[in-house]
């Protein structure tokens, strides 16, 4: 049962908002890199991607997340200019329009940890950031501060760098020790100026977390929701669910889609997958299933 006193509120992105619900909003994963640990390579061209991109929109993703550099575990850092190359022409054409498309119907959102990179996507039009580092790069602070009070951002905890932050890391009670680095981050970017109404929080499944890590968080993703702030989830696809089903990435929807009923249940407000057909059809016979009234099926 989802929480009772789950009540619509929205987030404005630019000109347009985004409406949380009783039902998550699906944020679609659109990786234009050669080297992401599910679909490295599948969406690196221009044609794909922007063709990836409005599929995932038709399908019902409201937000597509744009990353130019790979943050899988063990993975290394690329050039500011290499990302913006990978990222810029399917931002730019998602925002636009092109002589195969119009402008996406959904949010656009960054994901990138470079403020350069943020900076030029949001001159450009693109509503959000995803950032996986939290915004502690004081730059990247400025970049929000540049683009107004219309430009939400995803601050996600992260330990260490994607090159090494799989490599043995512990807790002492992993839920308390993120939530109160997502309370203090946040509270961080209030005092430098971002207002509190822009601030979306991620844990951060699956980064510098182990198995027992993810497994914990998802288990108390109240305590997360305590903070106040809307909470975005991406465990799609991530290795944990690999470990606990003995699956590949491309195998992995089962495990993601179990993922996904529990934020459903837990209210979280949006949830990062590369599955969105399905997830929008897992959050559609749920919330059926809890409000028959509402639903009627076409024969």
């Amino acid at each position: 049962m989802r929480p009772s006193s789950d009540v619509p509120h929205a987030i404005r992105c630019g000109q347009r908002s985004v409406v949380f619900g009783r039902v998550p909003v699906v944020m679609g994963i659109l990786n234009v890199t050669p080297d992401s640990f599910s679909d490295g390579g599948l969406f690196s061209d221009t044609a794909s991607a922007i063709s990836h991109a409005h599929a995932m929109a038709n399908a019902g993703a409201r937000i597509v997340d744009v990353g130019g550099e790979s943050t899988r575990p063990g993975s290394d850092g690329i050039s500011e200019q290499e990302e913006l190359d990978r990222v810029m022409p399917i931002c730019e054409a998602l925002i636009q329009g092109n002589a195969t498309h119009d402008p996406i119907d959904a949010i656009v959102s960054i994901d990138t940890r470079k403020p350069g990179v943020a900076d030029a996507a949001l001159r450009i039009g693109v509503h959000m950031l995803n950032d996986v580092t939290a915004a502690t790069n004081p730059k990247t602070v400025d970049v929000l501060r540049t683009h107004g009070d219309g430009v939400p951002v995803v601050i996600m905890h992260m330990k260490g760098e994607p090159g090494t932050m799989q490599e043995q890391p512990y807790y002492e009670d992993v839920t308390a020790e993120i939530c109160e680095y997502l309370r203090d981050r946040a509270g961080s970017l209030v005092a430098s100026g971002i207002a509190r109404e822009r601030i979306i929080v991620d844990p951060g499944i699956g980064f510098g977390k182990r198995l027992s890590d993810n497994l914990e968080l998802l288990k108390n993703i109240d305590a997360l929701s305590a903070l106040g702030y809307p909470l975005l989830l991406g465990a799609s696809r991530k290795t944990f669910i690999g470990k606990l089903t003995d699956t590949n990435p491309p195998e992995r929807l089962a495990g993601s889609l179990a993922v996904a009923a529990r934020c459903y249940a837990a209210g979280v407000e949006i949830v990062r997958v590369h599955d969105v057909g399905e997830t929008i059809n897992l959050f559609r016979v749920l919330d059926a299933m809890e409000h028959p009234d509402e639903h009627t099926v076409v024969k």
